[in-house]
């Protein structure tokens, strides 16, 4: 674990990809000695918060924290299984049970098919649920890990044996009643406090993981003391998440910043300082910080306001790009290029979909309201209304664009969910548009590679509007393939940025292992990325001098604790390398640390190993096979990833003038124009032939 440095923060390191969650390498990596992390353990055996003004006795060995063998997690949703898989993986002596009154849901995580889609999810859930027995390395101990993730709808024995309870459940907007459209729905969290209030009988750390309006703890409390056992004590804390659908594994594993709020006493010191313990197994010490309840509350809101507010921003930057004939990429990367600004965040598109963004803007609007700060709630409203007007400028210029009326016509729309590498619809800009064009009486069909034709329709379904929801049945179509969708299509819409349906090629992408990355790529690192893509089985010794030189080279100085691998072993032997594992030793950038921290993290798998599962759970590789099995399209060559769209096979079929809306400017128009396709691009200046 990184140190703590009181006068300067240490630049943090750019995150290594998910494909270090392949099943190989996390097997190889958990040759665990049940005590593998002791070398970042304080004196009390757990590792101690970050010191700040706050709990500065920490330091000085006062606050002593409170023992944690056992978690529970109250929410199987998209914050409580990531993390808690997470936190499972990092801290092996721990038992972590994640509870859910849904029994459907709780039997998916069961699964091998996940209810929720992230990269790289999968694997790590079914290495710690089911743990490893068997399997033997030539130079090594048997490979074994015993299972201390569950998933389960027992909520009051989770409860009553849990030290520690995060409390993950939906906080949606109120539908009705005061605050309806603008305040936070609380009753889902009321509901699981009061359960750990009738259930406890011991002392608890109920932490509050859920995105909530500021003083949200406090009410917790007051329910928590009233409706406690007598004698049993309950300490509230506030540890938002800052995970982003999509790259929610590696956003845990590599977080820019753990926030944990308590209140200034001894036992709020000590139920963070425990709570920083558990994060500790894998977070540096300087990334952990503690706080006050309510600034950890305010911050999650903050954050995403923030974060909603530079994508508003840019959008309403669009508008005006596209009205002067500037290009809204060139001003995004100009601005970029400022260091008090940026480049995060600045790409234009339809509108921020998602649950947090939308919700939380207007969380802080209705907080500003309520203490009567008219101005604040007006400034922070506009966020949210410039999304709505970029959400129904976009379907305004695609009805202008096809003559003013889509009556009748055929429109495809590419991606549902509301961004890439994920199966979230909540809050998608698709949503509105297929309203908006069904309202015109378009035929619409829609393909999405990872959102179920199920999903799809609860998106669209309107409750309080039946007629108009049973409409859609005439008007919307879910089709299995892209091509099926554009099949005589009068327009083709992209509204999600999946990889697959770019026509850009960057030199970054040119080889599936090196896909995510942006930085310069050395022919070294190339070469060795092409080698493990383009064989199923490679020899280490072979590779051993390019090994060492990529190792020597390539780490992001925050490997996670774990049992050196011998070199010398690994050259002697013949091992198989998945196409992760290269994207794991090419996509990480320069850096001078120990090649042996970084062999810790590789996809190497020995050819002989067998990594049985416990009966009647298929193993990891099974897993992953059958989950790659359910993709419709194929892959290029041996790489990862789907095989991008044929667009020549697409304008082949489309009816004339063949129009094209990029929606997240994932298009080189250019190459398109040349297959005869007409295309129209947010915040891009229009070409003559499609100007009015």
């Amino acid at each position: 674990m990184a140190g703590h440095h009181a006068e300067q923060t240490p630049p943090l390191s750019p995150r290594p990809d998910y494909a270090q969650y392949s099943p190989e390498s996390m097997t190889s990596s958990m040759e665990y000695d049940l005590h593998h992390a002791e070398d970042s353990l304080g004196d009390e055996g757990l590792a101690l918060p970050r010191v700040t003004k706050q709990s500065k006795t920490a330091r000085a060995g006062e606050i002593v924290p409170i023992e944690i063998v056992k978690i529970a997690c109250i929410g199987a949703g998209h914050v409580g299984g990531p993390s808690c898989a997470v936190i499972a993986y990092h801290n092996p002596h721990l038992q972590v049970t994640v509870i859910d009154h849904d029994r459907a849901r709780i039997d998916a995580w069961n699964s091998p098919a996940l209810p929720i889609h992230e990269p790289g999810l999968d694997h790590l859930v079914q290495l710690c649920r089911d743990g490893i027995i068997g399997g033997q390395r030539d130079d090594g101990p048997p490979l074994r890990r015993r299972p201390n993730l569950a998933f389960s709808t027992d909520m009051e024995t989770a409860v009553l044996e849990a030290d520690l309870i995060f409390v993950s459940v939906n906080t949606p907007l109120k539908a009705t009643g005061i605050g309806q459209g603008v305040a936070s729905d609380l009753g889902s969290l009321e509901a699981a406090t009061r359960t750990i209030a009738h259930v406890a009988r011991q002392n608890k750390i109920v932490v509050e993981k859920s995105t909530v309006p500021c003083r949200t703890a406090e009410v917790m409390s007051s329910i928590l003391e009233a409706n406690a056992q007598p004698g049993v004590r309950f300490d509230v804390l506030s540890n938002p998440e800052f995970l982003a659908e999509g790259t929610a594994v590696t956003d845990l594993s590599h977080p820019d910043r753990v926030l944990i709020g308590s209140l200034p006493t001894t036992n709020g010191f000590r139920a963070a300082a425990a709570l920083a313990s558990v994060y500790g197994a894998w977070v540096p010490a300087d990334r952990i910080i503690t706080m006050n309840l309510w600034s950890s509350e305010l911050s999650k809101l903050a954050a995403n306001a923030l974060l909603a507010q530079r994508i508003s921003s840019i959008n309403a930057l669009s508008a005006l790009c596209e009205a002067t004939g500037a290009d809204v990429d060139e001003v995004a990367y100009a601005c970029g290029l400022d260091s008090r600004i940026g480049s995060r965040m600045l790409k234009a598109g339809p509108g921020f979909g998602g649950s947090c963004f939308t919700k939380d803007v207007l969380s802080l609007v209705y907080l500003a309201e309520s203490r009567h700060l008219p101005e604040v709630a007006a400034y922070w409203k506009s966020v949210v209304t410039i999304n709505e007007y970029q959400k129904s400028r976009f379907a305004k210029r695609i009805v202008e664009c096809l003559f003013n009326t889509v009556r009748s016509k055929t429109i495809a729309i590419l991606g549902f969910a509301y961004k890439k590498d994920t199966g979230d619809t909540r809050e998608s800009a698709a949503i509105g548009l297929v309203l908006a064009l069904a309202a015109e009486g378009a035929q619409i069909r829609v393909y999405d590679p990872v959102v179920q034709e199920a999903q799809i329709w609860q998106a669209l379904w309107e409750p309080d509007q039946s007629d108009r929801s049973q409409n859609l049945y005439k008007l919307v179509t879910v089709s299995r393939t892209p091509y099926e969708a554009c099949h005589d299509a009068d327009a083709v819409v992209v509204m999600t940025e999946w990889d697959e349906f770019s026509n850009k090629i960057r030199q970054a992408q040119s080889s599936p292992a090196l896909a995510g990355t942006t930085h310069d790529m050395d022919p070294d690192r190339v070469a060795l990325a092409q080698m493990t893509t383009s064989a199923s089985t490679v020899s280490i010794k072979s590779l051993s001098g390019k090994l060492e030189k990529v190792l020597s080279n390539g780490s992001d100085g925050r490997a996670t604790p774990t049992v050196a691998a011998s070199m010398r072993a690994l050259s002697s032997s013949t091992m198989m390398m998945s196409p992760s594992s290269a994207s794991a030793l090419t996509s990480t950038p320069h850096n001078n640390s120990s090649a042996m921290a970084r062999m810790n993290q590789l996809t190497l798998t020995p050819m002989s190993m067998s990594t049985a599962s416990p009966a009647g759970k298929p193993s990891v590789a099974a897993t992953s096979a059958s989950r790659k099995a359910t993709a419709y399209l194929s892959v290029d060559g041996d790489g990862d990833g789907p095989a991008r769209l044929d667009w020549e096979r697409v304008a082949a079929h489309l009816k004339k003038p063949k129009w094209v809306f990029d929606g997240r400017n994932i298009l080189d128009a250019e190459k398109l124009e040349k297959l005869g396709l007409r295309v129209e691009r947010i915040g891009k200046p229009r070409p003559a032939t499609t100007k009015p």
